[in-house]
């Protein structure tokens, strides 16, 4: 199991948007229902627009076991994320858990 399947930093604590041709209904692959159109041709996660920040897609318990629940579908900013990054590392302190060693 890797190192994210027991955190979700990231899935709780950025704002996730990318192009609505990477949607169900435009072609894509992420359920559009778990997308708000954000202006013309930009969406975010549903979950990511509002604080406390938490994907719609993400089941479990941060820190402990998490999943994402459209792994194979999940938008290109999800899937360019770099376990272990500057941006992993903001994302693990700002809920309490250390940097991955590393």
């Amino acid at each position: 199991m890797s190192a994210c399947q027991h955190c979700g930093a990231c899935c709780a604590s950025f704002r996730v948007d990318f192009s609505v041709y990477e949607r169900e209904d435009h072609g894509g692959s992420v359920p559009e229902g778990l997308c708000v159109d954000v202006h013309g041709s930009t969406c975010r996660m549903r979950g990511t627009d509002h604080v406390p920040v938490r994907c719609a897609a993400l089941t479990g318990t941060l820190g402990q076991s998490v999943a994402c629940g459209i792994y194979e579908w999940r938008p290109s900013p999800c899937r360019e994320f770099a376990e272990g990054s500057d941006a992993c590392a903001r994302a693990r302190q700002r809920h309490g858990l250390p940097p991955l060693a590393g």
